[in-house]
């Protein structure tokens, strides 16, 4: 009869979360955030988003830009101190927040301000739109680099620094929201601590103890 020392231990719940998150193929997430996406612009143009449509969308194309952006970010302190393993979703998340960036930007552009003159008169008169368009304008040259071949031509050393400017625009899509909310508003302002917080998580990894 095999002893109770002969019962193989179970995996800790990191490691068995770990190992479901595996099974799942990144690209899903590109489904699940196009579906996303396209759902909420049916919404709008069906009256679902309650009566001013086109400034409801531009909003929630935005915060779910920015809920992405604080996922990304996100991946390597869990990672260094949860022990949960993100990294095979890090690209898909990166997308997928300039995805809805861009969407926020093309709401804003096109089914609001809707003339070119106006546009670059908001972007030059109003401070937190000059902010929102320069932290848009470095997400481009990240999104354009979000694959192998970028990695190859450009190398592993310079391809990690250019994407480095995620955190510059993590933070000016954080003052972007927090200068456009009317009045006091705490949301914004978690947005902002979270992101803080976690560019200071980044450039820190717990200690590992010694081994007894």
């Amino acid at each position: 009869m095999a002893g109770a020392s002969d019962i193989p231990a179970k995996p800790p719940l990191m490691s068995r979360v770990n190992a479901g998150l595996r099974r799942v193929p990144p690209w899903t997430l590109y489904v699940v955030g196009a579906a996303w996406g396209g759902w909420l612009f049916w919404l709008g143009a069906t009256g679902g988003l309650g009566v001013e449509p086109i400034e409801a969308l531009e909003h929630r194309y935005g915060e779910l830009a920015l809920q992405l952006i604080v996922a990304g970010l996100a991946v390597t302190p869990l990672r260094h101190w949860a022990g949960l393993n993100l990294m095979p979703f890090r690209r898909a998340i990166g997308v997928l927040a300039f995805f809805f960036v861009l969407a926020h930007f093309l709401v804003w552009a096109v089914l609001d301000v809707q003339r070119l003159s106006a546009i670059w008169a908001d972007i030059l008169e109003r401070p937190y739109v000059t902010i929102g368009m320069a932290g848009f304008m470095m997400l481009i040259p990240l999104a354009v680099t979000s694959n192998n071949w970028a990695v190859r031509k450009l190398g592993g050393i310079a391809w990690r620094k250019l994407h480095r400017l995620v955190y510059p625009a993590a933070l000016l899509g954080a003052v972007h929201y927090v200068w456009l909310a009317k009045g006091f508003q705490l949301e914004p302002l978690v947005y902002l601590g979270v992101i803080i917080g976690l560019i200071v998580l980044r450039g820190r990894r717990p200690e590992r103890r010694a081994a007894p």
